[in-house]
């Protein structure tokens, strides 16, 4: 028998990505989606016909608890979430109900499926839980490199409300003997990056000016420093997880840290353009409180996951405009055939 593994918020980066992997291994795949349309779909319509699909929302308990018992999955990961750090501040109360209080429910839907009514141990037999907490949760941060021992000071209502999802995975594995686990991932990205995230608005305003669609681009913080590694690297860090013996919390990162300027620099040489000619500083576009210098430790994850990172930042940022190249010049094709009336 396959495994089942069930995905909250599989239309987005991560959870495309997971669910190739786990596909490539053999697991039978479900994504928890809301009832309407989705507008983020095209992001698995390639792998629709391997995947199966059960409504839910991370807002709404009782959908919850349904899911989880018709799917009656091996393994569930929580990777749905208002991931936009900066909207953090202008729909708090929305971002905490879905990155926080949407943790409890899924760890409460598993409690009630699987009958744990009070402490006990945990044995191989049960649902295994992945929440993906954030290096946002470090925020100001006590020390670098992050541990998974570093204290959190998390810095917008994002990181405040995945601390919350951290602890509460914790407390049910601690109260109940759940499996449950968290993954504190450090910033990482693709060509499947929403255009609203720094490194895709980068890689993707490049390829505009390179093609000539666009003249300039503005950032905020160029000085704000991250550890950026590559989204397929990083579901595969998810997946060994939950197939450890005992559960655990682990880090994940490259350890290798960049700037803004870096990334831009690093994109606009890619197309042998100087960035300083394009680039202006928008002081809107910086944070009310900004999270300066992350960088993981994860020499735990290496140990004890055998997880090391394939794709270094340089090769992440061309990849990145390369493929906003392709799909740009796509876009120009397809306009040029609907104003010539070929379509």
């Amino acid at each position: 028998m396959s495994k089942r593994a069930l995905i909250t918020g599989i239309t987005g980066q991560d959870g495309s990505y997971l669910a190739e992997h786990l596909l490539a291994q053999g697991y039978q795949v479900w994504g928890l989606i809301r009832g309407q349309a989705n507008p983020r779909k095209s992001r698995v319509s390639r792998l629709v016909s391997d995947l199966n699909f059960v409504d839910g929302d991370l807002m709404d308990q009782a959908s919850l608890v349904s899911a989880v018992d018709k799917v009656q999955p091996d393994e569930i990961y929580n990777l749905g979430a208002i991931s936009f750090v900066p909207m953090s501040w202008q729909q708090a109360e929305l971002v905490t109900e879905v990155n926080g209080m949407g943790v409890l429910r899924m760890l409460e839907a598993i409690r009630m499926v699987s009958g744990l009514n009070g402490s006990r141990s945990s044995d191989g037999g049960q649902i295994r839980f992945y929440q993906a907490s954030s290096s946002e949760m470090f925020g100001k941060v006590a020390e670098t490199p992050q541990c998974e021992t570093t204290i959190f000071r998390p810095r917008s209502p994002y990181g405040v409300a995945k601390t919350y999802g951290h602890f509460i995975t914790r407390n049910y594995r601690e109260s109940f003997g759940m499996y449950a686990v968290s993954g504190m991932l450090f910033n990482h990205e693709s060509p499947r990056r929403g255009a609203e995230f720094v490194t895709r608005k980068i890689s993707l305003a490049v390829a505009r000016i390179k093609l000539g669609y666009q003249d300039k681009m503005s950032l905020g913080n160029l000085d704000a420093v991250r550890d950026w590694g590559f989204a397929g690297d990083y579901v595969r860090a998810m997946h060994l997880m939950l197939q450890q013996d005992e559960p655990g919390d682990y880090v994940i990162g490259t350890g290798q840290m960049h700037s803004v300027r870096d990334a831009v620099r690093i994109a606009f040489e890619h197309v042998n353009l100087n960035w300083e000619d394009y680039v202006s500083i928008d002081p809107s576009l910086v944070r009310p409180a900004e999270v300066e210098i992350l960088c993981a430790d994860a020499e735990r994850a290496r140990t004890q996951l055998g997880w090391e990172p394939s794709v270094d930042f340089p090769e992440l940022m061309r990849m990145m405009v390369d493929a906003d190249l392709r799909q740009t010049s796509r876009e120009r094709e397809f306009g040029d055939l609907l104003l010539a009336g070929s379509w």
